[in-house]
């Protein structure tokens, strides 16, 4: 029983230290799997072409935008340099942007990638088209745009 009082403190510790964001992940569903499909088959592509990807990546109806699902591309500071769904956050340093619940999204983008290589973040965003705010999951892996580092990621809103 000792024992047992002394674990908790312990567990709890661990707990307070665990990233708000990072190698946590979403409801296991098929969605997320094609989510993570999509942005490691997009990291590539745009290392191979650049910032021309872009446009394919913008095109709706294609393998890289689809129903609620699109590509962001975010640099390592927080600037947006791509946004399918919402070009006006484009060229915008959006580091200290947070969401409905007070979270500092893109930096958590940022720790992910930089602790992990990849990973999943939830946050509250609109779904495109909407203002009410919903519970998006998005993952998120390391790239590079025209030699600089950044990270490209896409995601699912839970109803």
């Amino acid at each position: 029983m000792a024992r047992a009082l002394l674990i908790w403190p312990v567990l709890l510790l661990i707990a307070a230290t665990l990233p708000a964001s990072g190698k946590r992940s979403p409801p296991v569903s098929h969605q997320a799997v094609e989510i993570e499909t999509l942005v490691n088959r997009a990291a590539e592509f745009l290392e191979e072409r650049g910032p021309d990807a872009f446009a394919e990546f913008r095109r709706k109806g294609t393998g890289w935008r689809y129903g609620d699902v699109y590509l962001f591309v975010v640099d390592m500071r927080g600037i947006v340099l791509f946004n399918a769904a919402y070009p006006n956050r484009e060229g915008r340093d959006l580091l200290h942007e947070r969401d409905a619940d007070g979270k500092p999204f893109h930096q958590a983008f940022i720790d992910t990638v930089s602790r992990f290589g990849s990973g999943w973040v939830d946050y509250m965003f609109p779904r495109p088209g909407q203002s009410v705010v919903t519970v998006k999951w998005s993952y998120v892996c390391e790239t590079h745009v025209a030699g600089a580092e950044a990270l490209i990621g896409a995601g699912a809103y839970v109803e």
